[in-house]
C-alpha cells in the first residue's frame, strides 16, 4: 500500500519546532496506515528525525492584509514535492485525540471542515483538509493570475477554497470529527473565568485551536495574548485544562 501523506507548514517564529515534533508524535499514535510526515519550513532546526523536511514552496504575496494563511494554496501546485496519493494538511496548533485513518478514505473530492461559525455559507475551515495530490490546481492558478480579484472577494484562503470549488465539488468532513476548542470544549461566556474546559466532544478526532489560546496556553490556563478592551477578559480567558496534555505530547 502506498503511504498517505500528512503535511504541515511552519514559517516565521510564531511556532517553535516542538509544535512539529508533537504533531508528528500525535499522528504516529493515531494512525494505522503507512504514512509520510512532511513539514514545509524555512527553519528546520530542532525538528526530530522521522519528520521529512521540505522547503517552503515559492508563493507570491503570502502575507496579505486579510490573512497570512494564503500560503496553504501552494499545496495545490500541479506537483507538490514528490507526493502522490492523498494529502492530509493539518495545522500545527491542533490536538489529535483519536484515530485519523478515516480522513483519507472519506471522499474522493477535497474534504474540509465546515466553518463552525459560518454554517450554511459554503465556507470551510482549513485547519484540516484532505485532497488528492495534483488536484484542485486551478485554486492556485487563479490566485496567481487574479490575485487582486481573489482577495477582494475572499477574506481568507479557507473561504476561497470552498467557494471557488463550488457546491458539489468538495465535501465537508462529518461534523463530529473536528471540533473547535473554544466553541465546543470551553463552557462559554463569563463561565470561562470560573470553569475549566472538561468536555471532549463525543466521537471527535481532532480538536482545533484557532486564534487564542493555543494548546500549551490552554494547559497552563493563560489566554496567550493581551486582551483588549478590558471587559473582554470576562470571556476571553481559560482555566488550566490538564486533559490536553494527555494528547498534546
Amino acid at each position: 500500500m502506498e503511504p498517505v501523506n500528512i503535511v504541515c507548514m511552519k514559517w516565521g517564529t510564531l511556532y517553535g519546532p516542538e509544535y512539529v515534533n508533537i504533531l508528528y508524535n500525535m499522528v504516529k499514535r493515531n494512525i494505522t496506515l503507512p504514512f509520510r510526515f512532511i513539514c514545509m519550513t524555512e527553519r528546520p532546526e530542532g525538528i526530530q528525525s522521522g519528520v521529512e523536511i521540505a522547503p517552503l514552496p515559492a508563493f507570491e504575496r503570502p502575507n496579505s492584509q486579510y490573512c497570512t494563511a494564503w500560503r496553504k494554496l501552494a499545496l495545490f501546485d500541479k506537483q507538490v514535492l514528490d507526493l502522490k496519493g492523498k494529502i492530509l494538511f493539518v495545522d500545527l496548533d491542533v490536538v489529535i485525540v483519536d484515530n485519523i485513518d478515516c480522513f483519507f478514505t472519506f471522499s474522493d473530492k477535497l474534504a474540509i471542515i465546515e466553518n463552525w461559525s459560518q454554517k450554511g455559507r459554503m465556507i470551510g475551515q482549513s485547519s484540516v483538509f484532505c485532497f488528492e495530490a495534483g488536484t484542485c490546481t486551478h485554486l492556485l492558478e487563479k490566485y496567481n493570475s487574479q490575485y487582486d480579484e481573489v482577495v477582494k472577494h475572499n477574506e481568507t484562503e479557507q473561504m476561497y477554497i470552498t467557494r471557488e470549488l463550488g457546491k458539489g465539488n468538495f465535501d465537508y468532513f462529518p461534523e463530529d470529527w473536528c471540533k473547535s476548542f473554544k466553541m465546543h470544549c470551553m463552557p462559554g461566556g463569563f463561565l470561562n473565568s470560573f470553569i475549566a474546559p472538561t468536555v471532549i466532544p463525543k466521537n471527535v478526532r481532532i480538536v482545533v485551536f484557532h486564534g487564542n489560546p493555543n494548546p500549551p496556553n490552554a494547559i497552563a490556563g493563560v489566554w496567550g495574548k493581551p486582551v483588549k478592551p478590558w471587559f473582554k477578559k470576562i470571556y476571553k480567558t481559560v482555566k488550566p485544562t490538564k486533559w490536553i496534555a494527555d494528547y498534546w505530547r
